[in-house]
């Protein structure tokens, strides 16, 4: 779609070096449009978001829109994805692929309002982010034009972006010295760049921001119980509390044990691999939690299915399709079995896991009267060779018929 004639340009922005660049950039390659700041508060530091308005204005933005989207981002966002067990390439708990949903709707829904005719990204062209936010665009208001700085200036490097706001004037926190590409919200912060882009490196100190080294945490195990209903953590330690204020509580007692440390290489939707090491502590908790819950209440084909739309339900997420109808009917599919995933679970934190000792269940599928290695009174061994006939009739068939044919 065509960029020209823009008057109003509603910009997603972080404060960040790229896009306080971008702001006087669209200025200035877009006949002197209006460029409105939009900044999503989904749990990042504290520290990013103040003075953020003062930084866009002395950009160059005639508004700077904060919207906190904390609660809404984990509850209809996050845990929608924990009910289907989503891992993407079975390790990535999907922190940044969830966020920028629902930062582009919300983007899109002030450009509604304020009656703007374009939407812009500081997203790159390697990555992943440009489709996950064009996609969201296009699935909402397909009218509105699309500005991806990324993909037109010249701008190529951290010194020549430096050098572009030096030129004008405008102050900026950022540097050279700034080596690591972090990427943060409430359920995990990434870390990219630096040493990291050799993965014959080790990651060193500096590679993890949230999480003590598991080999300097505490020596005594700590434990904490997780409440879940219908596949929704909502206590934790007994105490109800809503969905993002069960995550902090979590992110504090896990990053206190190096819980949930991954270094990772993943392929990207564009075809390259990339190298991060993520920091998801709590959400490593709850995904433990619920997966100890589905033991105790999922029968054997029930959980079969469910790991089958997690596997589905991670692509679709990682690759931006959040509001296709795809990720709606895996939704719903996953939904339908959370119904029983219902219970309490006791978790022991300890050197970077997070391991569940303890789990109960009114749901529970799981029968001691039948399982016990001890006498019992419900079962009849002699059952269980009537079933292994029938169950392994075909393979029975097949062996008599190449008996025939010898």
């Amino acid at each position: 779609m065509s960029t020209q004639n823009i008057k109003k340009i509603v910009l997603a922005y972080s404060g960040g070096l790229d896009t306080s660049a971008i702001i006087p950039w669209l200025k200035e390659n877009h006949g002197g449009c209006k460029v409105l700041a939009f900044v999503a508060d989904i749990g990042q530091e504290r520290s990013d978001l103040e003075g953020v308005e003062k930084k866009a204005l002395q950009s160059g933005a005639s508004e700077c829109h904060v919207v906190d989207l904390r609660e809404e981002f984990i509850s209809d966002y996050v845990y929608p994805v924990l009910q289907t067990g989503a891992l993407y390439e079975g390790t990535y708990l999907l922190g940044t692929s969830m966020a920028r949903p629902i930062i582009a709707k919300a983007q899109v829904e002030l450009a509604l309002k304020v009656g703007a005719d374009a939407l812009c990204h500081g997203a790159t062209g390697k990555g992943n982010d440009q489709v996950r936010f064009e996609t969201t665009y296009t699935a909402l208001a397909p009218q509105l034009k699309v500005v991806a700085p990324w993909r037109e200036w010249n701008l190529r490097s951290r010194e020549a972006l430096l050098d572009y706001l030096k030129e004008r004037n405008i102050p900026t926190t950022a540097s050279l010295e700034k080596i690591y590409s972090r990427d943060e919200n409430a359920w995990h912060i990434s870390t990219e760049g630096g040493v990291l882009e050799s993965p014959s490196n080790a990651p060193n100190k500096d590679c993890w921001v949230w999480t003590v080294d598991p080999l300097e945490a505490p020596d005594q195990p700590e434990n904490v119980t997780v409440t879940v209903e219908k596949g929704r953590v909502v206590a934790v330690n007994g105490e109800q509390l809503s969905p993002f204020q069960c995550l902090d509580k979590l992110n504090a007692l896990g990053a206190k044990h190096g819980v949930g440390r991954i270094d990772i290489v993943e392929n990207r939707l564009v075809g390259i691999k990339s190298r991060g090491c993520y920091e998801t502590p709590g959400g490593t908790i709850m995904v433990n939690a619920l997966r100890a819950v589905e033991q105790l209440v999922l029968d054997r084909d029930s959980f079969k299915w469910r790991e089958q739309l997690g596997h589905e339900m991670s692509y679709v997420v990682y690759d931006g399709r959040w509001f296709a109808p795809l990720r709606k009917s895996i939704q719903a599919a996953a939904e339908s079995l959370a119904e029983e995933v219902n219970g309490e679970v006791v978790l022991q934190l300890y050197k970077g896991q997070a391991t569940a000792i303890e789990k109960r269940s009114a749901d529970s599928l799981y029968s001691e009267e039948f399982a016990t290695f001890g006498e019992d009174e419900v079962y009849d061994h002699r059952h269980a060779g009537g079933f292994i006939r029938i169950f392994s009739l075909s393979s029975c068939i097949r062996a008599l018929n190449e008996q025939k044919q010898k």
